[in-house]
């Protein structure tokens, strides 16, 4: 089963998203975040939670490219979370303040190739985050990011057999 858990920040969301794969020994674990760093101790304390409550039977892999690890993983996978991959595709392309239209190209291509791998896996868990039910970010870093993770959110959710909100700790099946 394919299953996506979105949800707010400190929502629960990937510890729901864990438990959906807690009685399976070997799991691919893709972290597609930025490494932890000496000057973002939040961040770094943050990650290391994360890793604290992995199994050790379960392997991690730190990358943007999820398709590959899809492609690759020969069990379940669990990718946590589609924003941090969000953010790292605009990073990498140093695309924050590119045109609209360069941007959308730019995610589109990493999502269709997401979306081919994801269609070829019955074993997956990914973890996102919900944006766009507040107030209109005030920079324009905040809006790219908002309409960017929105749209995958949106075409994450068709291939997958199941949507998971995750709100204070409860889970609702849409």
């Amino acid at each position: 089963m394919r299953v996506l858990v979105t949800g707010g920040v400190r929502s629960g969301k990937s510890h729901h998203a864990e438990g959906l794969v807690a009685d399976r020994v070997a799991v691919a674990y893709v972290a597609p975040g930025p490494a932890p760093t000496a000057d973002d101790a939040d961040w770094t304390a943050r990650v290391a939670a994360h890793r604290a409550r992995r199994p050790a039977s379960w392997t991690t892999h730190e990358t943007a490219d999820l398709a590959g690890v899809l492609d690759a993983a020969p069990g379940p996978v669990l990718i946590d979370c589609l924003g941090t991959w969000v953010t790292a595709l605009v990073d990498d392309a140093d695309l924050w303040e590119a045109p609209t239209e360069k941007v959308e190209v730019h995610v589109h291509t990493a999502l269709d190739r997401l979306v081919r791998a994801l269609r070829e896996r019955d074993d997956v868990v990914v973890v996102t985050n919900e944006v766009g039910w507040g107030v209109v970010p005030s920079h324009r870093s905040g809006r790219v990011f908002r309409d960017a993770l929105g749209t995958v959110n949106r075409v994450v959710a068709a291939v997958c057999d199941e949507v998971h909100l995750v709100v204070a700790g409860r889970v609702l099946v849409l």
